[in-house]
């Protein structure tokens, strides 16, 4: 009874040894077998885009400034017939402000004056010219008849040659009254010029709208001094068209290329985080800025205001819409980067792989758009096996590709898993996942004691 007891046991052992072998080479094969961060292909739109950001203007602003010094002493009235101010809206002619003009006015007076007096210099050097005309006929006829009785004894020498010389003194005085005339009209000319000089400084005391807009910068108080050197100063800033508005959008050297006219560009102010307003590339400027060895070029941005929610100098983040693809397959980037160890490729693909990797065939991460060739990776059992695809636009997170081996929903790998074994893919456990800082330290298992 004994040796058949013995057997028994003998067999039971030997079946857990066999058993914890199995168990033990099972594990091992599973701890060391791949596991793969996979993603499916989806389908749908990309938008590659260009970021920057720009200060809202008004498409075109006045700068009204004044031609002459002196003291403001009043401001005008906008259209609604309040004092002119920040956001008054003004038509073309509208009053601004008024400049203290006692001087001017008493230099157009004294202009008046000079004007009235070179005219009677006028009046006078014409009578004068007429009274030398006059005697000029009484002495040109007593020269005709001495020319007519001659040196004789009718008429003596002395007599004739008094009257010749009477003839050429009267027509010397007419061309030198005609002379005086010229002169006093010239006098009254630069007189009357010296009014309209006096005159039009006197106007330049009333500061007027040029054009038809609304005031948004006031830079001058009344009872402030405004002094006009070489530099016109500047009184007040007045945008034509607040419904249309500009981004001046600073551009990095880098990015510019993708810029034209007409590119759509979408923005966002701070003041209204929840919208977002579109506009156009009107023009790039050429005269580029270069701060700390970075070039960049400002772009203009055309934009509708109509509502008027819009003001000027806000801070706009802007994005410039480079490239668009609608339904198309997309991939992320990680896994056209990916390259797997050559043991893990499916036997029947390494020689390709291999070539591939030789070569060096691997496509940029962020290409902007010109298609190349690529490779994503696809698990098939204990290997991968690659698909060759055609990469295209990537917005810098996603890539559209093609290929005949590819379709919508199909997993492709994105590398490995950072756990060694199944029961290890918990954030928790894995040292180099995000860690929340509020979560609390799980308390230590405990065992029982034998």
């Amino acid at each position: 009874m004994r040796a058949p007891l013995k057997t028994t046991v003998t067999a039971a052992v030997i079946l857990v040894l066999l058993a914890g072998v199995g168990a033990w080479q099972w594990r091992a094969h599973a701890a060391h077998k791949p596991a793969f961060r996979q993603t499916p292909v989806k389908r749908g739109d990309l938008f590659v885009t260009i970021t920057a950001s720009g200060t809202l203007e008004p498409e075109e602003v006045v700068d009204v400034g004044a031609q002459v010094a002196g003291l403001i002493n009043v401001f005008g009235k906008d259209k609604n017939g309040k004092t002119i101010d920040y956001g008054s809206a003004v038509e073309e002619g509208t009053v601004l402000a008024k400049i203290d003009d006692c001087l001017y006015a008493a230099d157009v007076a004294l202009a008046k004056a000079q004007v009235e007096q070179d005219k009677a210099g006028e009046v006078h050097a014409e009578a004068d010219l007429e009274q030398m005309k006059a005697k000029l006929i009484q002495a040109a006829a007593d020269w005709n008849r001495a020319q007519k009785l001659g040196p004789s004894e009718a008429l003596a020498p002395t007599t004739y040659d008094s009257y010749k010389a009477n003839d050429a003194v009267a027509r010397a005085n007419v061309a030198l009254d005609e002379a005086a005339l010229k002169q006093a009209r010239a006098t009254t000319i630069a007189a009357e010029a010296t009014l309209d000089k006096a005159q039009r400084t006197l106007d330049y005391c009333t500061i007027t709208s040029p054009v038809k807009g609304v005031i948004i910068d006031r830079r001058v108080t009344i009872g402030e001094t405004v002094v006009s050197s070489f530099n016109t100063p500047s009184l007040f800033l007045i945008a034509k068209d607040l419904t249309r508005m500009q981004v001046w959008v600073s551009v990095n050297e880098a990015d510019i290329g993708s810029i034209y006219p007409g590119q759509p560009v979408s923005f966002t102010v701070d003041a209204f985080p929840n919208r977002t307003f579109q506009g156009k590339v009107g023009k790039v400027r050429l005269n580029a800025t270069m701060t700390q060895n970075v070039v960049t070029y400002t772009v203009e941005v055309n934009t509708e205001n109509s509502d008027g929610k819009l003001l000027p100098y806000l801070t706009a983040n802007a994005q410039f819409l480079s490239g668009e693809r609608h339904h198309v397959l997309l991939v992320p980037n990680a896994a056209l980067r990916w390259r797997p160890p050559m043991d893990l490729i499916a036997p029947d693909s390494r020689d390709s792989a291999a070539a591939q990797q030789a070569t060096g065939h691997r496509p940029p991460p962020d290409s902007p758009g010109a298609r190349h060739p690529a490779t994503v990776w696809v698990a098939e059992g204990p290997f991968v096996r690659p698909i060759e695809v055609t990469a295209g636009l990537s917005d810098g997170t996603e890539t559209e590709v093609e290929g005949k081996g590819l379709s919508e929903g199909q997993q492709i790998i994105l590398g490995f898993q950072l756990a060694s074994n199944p029961g290890d893919s918990d954030p928790a456990n894995n040292p180099f996942a995000p860690q929340n800082p509020f979560r609390r330290p799980s308390a230590p298992r405990r065992t029982n004691s034998p």
